[in-house]
């Protein structure tokens, strides 16, 4: 049993070993607690955990090892930490690193992609490294709308919160003209809201309640800041190759001997 465990540990490496046995030892807690949700967040989680072996083996994409220990913590610290240890709503700048470090993940991959493209021998490109630099960033802005995307969507069929609400405590709107004419009306130095349904107050706030907006803004800017760093190591990766040290471990590299054979094969 141990023999195995240890075999088990030294394929799978000692992180993702490590992570593993602690997602699923939440996910028998909160089994044991009726915890439906937080189960299938753990399961998702394994199975995000085993991204970098299906790149491998469908994809024939090898990621760094950098790279793969830094996927491996970004979905333990989303799902685990944030989600069911409420890091999002304990630790106000959680989510903002989150978003800041995916939007360095997917320019790295957005620029592995046409790296590959550039120097697989069935292609026959060259982009300039300023192409590619920018197909990197869009790239990870398109992830990163896609995903608000998807909160927006989770938040308005499922009635969940995804796209956290901020306190503010002014705002400026045309709604609020009251001869309905385009003219901005400015709130100022707002103290309190009270939400109101069918049975009475329901709460009370220290502002305006902003429903999700200025979370979205702030995740795209940081997702663009993250993008922007790694298009701009790219870039210099790209036009001096031997000097791309930091770069190398997070690029995913493709299996170049196996495209050479497959294109032999045909």
């Amino acid at each position: 049993m141990k023999k195995k465990f240890l075999k088990w540990v030294k394929k799978k490496g000692t992180v993702a070993a490590v992570l593993s046995v602690i997602v699923g030892a939440v996910m028998v807690l909160r089994f044991l607690r009726g915890d439906y949700y937080a189960v299938f967040l753990c399961l998702l989680t394994l199975l995000l955990f085993d991204l970098p072996v299906i790149a491998h083996k469908v994809l024939k994409l090898t990621l760094p090892r950098e790279l793969e220990i830094t996927v491996l913590l970004f979905v333990f610290a989303a799902e685990i930490l944030g989600e069911l240890g409420s890091f999002y709503t304990h630790i106000p700048w959680w989510d903002t690193m989150l978003h800041t470090v995916n939007g360095f993940l997917m320019a790295a991959i957005g620029f592995s992609l046409i790296d590959i493209l550039n120097n697989s021998p069935r292609f026959h490109i060259s982009l300039s490294p300023v192409f590619v630099a920018v197909v990197a960033f869009c790239f990870s802005m398109t992830v990163g709308v896609v995903w608000e995307f998807f909160e927006f969507g989770m938040d308005v069929i499922f009635s969940t919160d995804m796209q956290k609400d901020t306190v503010v405590n002014s705002i400026s709107s045309v709604a609020f003209d009251p001869e309905g004419l385009n003219r901005v009306v400015h709130i100022s130095k707002i103290t309190e809201t009270a939400l109101e349904g069918i049975s009475g107050e329901l709460a009370r706030f220290g502002g305006y309640l902003d429903i999700g907006l200025y979370d979205t803004m702030k995740d795209m800017i940081v997702n663009c800041i993250g993008a922007i760093v790694f298009s701009v190591i790219g870039y210099f990766y790209i036009i001096g190759r031997n000097k791309g040290k930091f770069a190398r471990r997070f690029i995913p590299q493709y299996d170049v001997e196996r495209e050479k054979a497959h294109t032999s094969e045909k």
